[in-house]
């Protein structure tokens, strides 16, 4: 399963670090990463590659929860529905 993981915030230290770990402990491998930060904003756009059977449902969750306690806008996307979206 591909999809796009989109992060935005505050920038500080280890942001990158701490969605990599997340992602890579849910056995989430990141194909593809883009970051910048535009004054004290970051913001990052990942295409990532869940394995077969993953709970979508449950990762999204994950990844909101773990923004709100970072202060952080964490979400995901399966990639045919991000494509389908911006083709129009």
């Amino acid at each position: 399963m591909r999809a796009i993981v989109t992060v935005i915030g505050k920038d500080r230290v280890g942001i990158i670090a701490d969605v990599c770990s997340l992602l890579a402990s849910n056995s989430v491998n990141i194909l593809d990463i883009s970051q910048t930060v535009m004054r004290d904003y970051f913001t990052m756009i990942m295409l990532v590659e869940a394995p077969e059977g993953t709970d979508f449902a449950a990762l999204s969750a994950l990844l909101d929860d773990e923004g709100e306690k970072t202060g952080l806008k964490i979400r995901i996307q399966r990639e045919e529905i991000f494509e389908a979206m911006h083709r129009i």
